[in-house]
């Protein structure tokens, strides 16, 4: 090996005049910088052209690394190389420099000074590609920070001795500047970028919205560049990823609406309920013929949404022709199940080439490592047919910070995007992703569909902020209010105390409930709630028909308990389950009668759906209690805080006009005005204002609509310092707002807990790998045995010694046994001795 790189090292010494962009250490192989923005270029083209930006993806693909054209970046890697000796003069200590070496200033500032020469249009457009290529390992810079300074314009200012602006362009291979020169006089150039605007503009007449939007089209072409740059050094660096990697070489759709066909016609109606689901799935496919658009799926708990959303998007995506399918989940704890019953179905047994190849699933687990490495190279750009990721893995590849996420934006585009309980979506992130679901649908050529049974009005919200621009016809399903009136399975008992409910009686209620009907689920909003019930519970009903669920118990702790849970409801057993509102969403369980503590109407509906789900009897109970000491306030849990405090109003109504609504609380005019009523309370936080925590990375109070959109704010500043901006450039802050934003509120801390004789030896393992990075299939298999804490949650344990490092440096924990209680998992103090030994 040492020969081949010395007849290496010789020609590329007697060769200077071709620049090195990577190196192959694997087989002593120099990527050229000509060949990578080559390479680049071609990709960034093809990937522009979703949203016809192509001129613009190839130039700035063509221009990314410029900069390595310079003498100081020579140096730099024939450093590291060791091409050059160490007593030479141009050697450097390329460890100190890695990453310090500016190749991304000459690119942009060569675009941004030949456009800006050549008036205002060409300046805006000369931006945008400027801050893609000066971004593009750093995550997308400010225009204009907080503080008001101009980030952008002190970045095209830098001077020649830090980018070498001059000296590249001299030293550039003349096939690379002789395309870049006729790509920045080409006339579809501008053409394209200019059609690209005025059309946002058509769709959008409000200022901030249409900011935004012009935002996030710099953010997609700043994904097609990333995507294309990482692809390229991945194949260079790694053979076996280029010959991994589909790029769209995927099952073709007609072969996977076969397989969902068959499949549907191979479910023979069990319960009367059946045929309505049946009904649903039918409509779908119907509506699948329809034009792109953003449409809602409104169909009852129960109605069978995941297979006929499917068969929407199949049918859908073969009809258009478009790239892939992406169902976007709320919680990782029912997006493995969703994904395994099309997984089931698209990727079949008796087609073992097809195994792995159709549906990819993407989110969050123990550490980044989770995965196979082919299955984490997918997940990087999500090149795959149908993709399962959670709403958090959306909003950040939209607004989170750095490279990761952004790089999957562009598949957004030419795809069915389909939201399962929308509902979900976070109510201070309504008007930026409003705003960027009417991009993706407008620009991008993406059909949506948003799913649920209680749908968010989100269409009514401020059209100034951003509404969302439903279709015409919009409702996939013919008539919502006759299917809601055929699928009304419960009856609503509003049960609510002057003084409220004690725990003793609701565990109470429940045992007479479970005494007349076999089974009851008593849904609360708090963990200490949940556990409350249950230790009331226990001298009301028997041990083995006595169950308690909540996220302090490990997934696999979960599944464990709700298939006994399962087993005993089909077994007509006598159930009585504790729960807090994780078995809301996507847990298919038919209890007798439902107990939910006061709520939204959103929640109340969602917990109805598991009570007399199959139709079994004529009529199931959901019984609405207010308890006396649940301690839910906005300050702790303010979304369910508020939706509590709203939905009184409608309650009231109900009581007095029932007619009004049919006679059905869970219907859709009941459903409207919940809505109304709580997005009113809630209009003032739907723009993402920062909040303290936050107010550190902006430096005031604002909101993150506002930095992505004309950034008024730092705009008054700057103009306060004296600076002056051009009114035809873009001033928003995107770092800073990226670095602001979090699509969850309080970031989270996995620790794999000891959950009974499995979850002890798999802590074992952990400890006892070598290298616990290359452990992928042992971090999927913890993933199971993981519980995520809060930060005062984790802080307590490290100081009561019960957390363990699994390896130093790695953020993976362990817990100790005497922490993990076999009823209620997780706990903050020792559980008792008894349970241990019994555990």
């Amino acid at each position: 090996m040492s020969n081949v790189k010395d007849d290496f090292l010789e020609r590329i010494k007697a060769d200077k005049s071709k620049p090195i962009a990577h190196w192959r250490e694997s087989d002593q192989t120099p990527q050229y910088l000509a060949d990578h923005l080559l390479n680049v270029s071609r990709y960034s083209f093809g990937f522009s052209k979703k949203i016809r930006l192509e001129v613009a993806g190839e130039l700035i693909g063509l221009l990314h690394d410029f900069g390595k054209y310079s003498e100081d970046f020579r140096c730099y890697i024939h450093s590291a190389l060791g091409l050059l000796n160490p007593d030479e003069d141009d050697y450097v200590d390329s460890r100190a420099l890695k990453g310090k070496i500016d190749h991304s200033s000459a690119g942009a500032q060569f675009i941004w000074r030949t456009l800006s020469k050549r008036g205002e249009r060409e300046s805006l457009i000369g931006q945008l590609l400027a801050l893609c290529i000066a971004s593009h390992h750093s995550g997308l810079i400010d225009c204009l920070d907080p503080e008001g300074s101009d980030v952008f314009g002190k970045r095209m200012r830098k001077p020649e001795e830090k980018t070498h602006l001059e000296e590249v362009q001299s030293c550039a291979d003349a096939e690379i500047l002789a395309r870049a020169h006729a790509l920045l006089d080409s006339p579809e150039l501008i053409a394209e970028t200019k059609s690209l605007l005025t059309a946002l503009k058509l769709k959008e007449k409000n200022e901030r919205p249409l900011y935004q939007q012009i935002g996030l089209a710099v953010r997609f072409l700043f994904s097609c560049l990333i995507d294309a740059d990482r692809i390229d050094t991945a194949n260079f660096e790694q053979k076996k990823v280029a010959a991994n990697r589909p790029q769209g070489d995927y099952v073709p759709w007609l072969i996977l609406i076969e397989r969902i066909e068959k499949a549907l016609a191979s479910f023979a109606p069990r319960h009367p309920i059946d045929h309505l689901r049946q009904k649903i799935s039918a409509e779908c496919k119907d509506a699948a013929t329809r034009s792109a658009g953003i449409y809602t799926l409104t169909v009852p708990t129960g109605g069978g949404k995941t297979l006929a959303s499917l068969r929407f998007a199949l049918h859908h995506a073969e009809r258009r022709k478009l790239d892939r399918i992406i169902y976007v989940i709320p919680f990782t704890s029912i997006i493995d199940q969703n994904a395994k019953v099309v997984r089931d179905i698209l990727e079949p047994e008796d087609f073992p080439q097809d195994q792995g190849k159709v549906v990819l699933e993407h989110h969050s687990s123990v550490t980044p490592e989770k995965q196979t490495w082919r299955e984490k190279m997918l997940c990087e750009n999500w090149d795959a047919p149908v993709v399962y990721t959670t709403m958090v893995q959306l909003l950040e590849t939209l607004f989170g910070s750095g490279t990761r996420g952004a790089r999957r934006m562009h598949q957004l585009a030419n795809a069915v995007l389909i939201f399962d309980e929308i509902q979900t979506l976070p109510i201070r992130c309504v008007h930026l992703f409003n705003n960027a679901i009417n991009f993706l649908s407008e620009q991008c050529n993406s059909t949506v569909v948003l799913c649920t049974a209680t749908q968010p009005l989100l269409h009514k919200v401020a059209v100034d902020q951003g509404a969302i621009r439903l279709a015409d016809g919009h409702e996939i399903v013919s008539d919502v209010r006759q299917l809601f009136a055929d699928l009304r399975r419960v009856v609503v008992l509003d049960e609510r105390r002057p003084n409220g409910w004690s725990f003793d009686e609701i565990a109470d209620l429940a045992r007479s409930e479970v005494e007349r009907v076999e089974s009851c689920l008593v849904i609360v909003n708090t963990k200490d709630a949940a556990k409350q019930t249950f230790l009331a519970s226990q001298t009301l009903v028997d041990a083995e028909s006595l169950f308690h669920l909540s996220t302090d118990m490990c997934p696999m702790h979960r599944k464990s308990e709700l298939a006994k849970i399962k087993s005993r409801l089909e077994s007509g057993l006598p159930t009585l389950c504790v729960s807090t509102q994780l078995i809301e969403a996507g847990v298919d369980v038919d209890f007798g009668a439902v107990i939910r503590s006061m709520a939204g109407l959103d929640s109340i509906a969602q917990a109805a759906g598991r009570c007399n789900r199959n139709g079994k009897s004529a009529q199931g109970a959901v019984h609405l209690v207010n308890p006396s000491d649940e301690r839910v306030t906005r300050k702790n849990l303010e979304d369910i805080a508020v939706g509590r405090d709203t939905v009184p109003t409608v309650l009231d109504f109900f009581r007095d006009m029932p007619e009004r609504y049919e006679h059905d609380l869970m219907g859709p005019q009941a459903m409207a005005d919940y809505y109304s009523h709580y997005f009113f309370a809630r209009q003032n936080d739907m723009a993402y204002s920062v909040t303290d925590r936050e107010v550190q990375a902006i430096g005031r109070n604002d909101t993150l609509l506002n930095l992505l959109s004309e950034n008024s704010l730092s705009v008054e500043e700057s103009a306060r310092n004296g600076g002056a901006l051009s009114p035809r450039l873009l001033n928003q802050s995107f770092m800073s707002a990226a670095d602001a934003f979090k699509a969850i509120d309080s970031p989270t801390q996995g620790v794999v807990v000891p959950w009974g004789k499995a979850g002890g030896d798999l802590i074992g393992r952990l400890h006892g790998a070598y290298d616990i990075s290359l452990e992928g299939e042992l971090l999927r298999e913890a993933q199971q045995f993981t519980v995520n804490v809060f930060p005062h949650v984790f802080d307590k344990l490290a100081k009561a010694e019960a957390l363990h490092v699994i390896k130093e440096g790695v953020r993976i924990y362990s817990l100790d046994s005497r922490y993990y209680s076999k009823q209620f998992g997780l706990a903050t103090e020792p559980v008792s001795l008894m349970e241990t030994l019994n555990g």
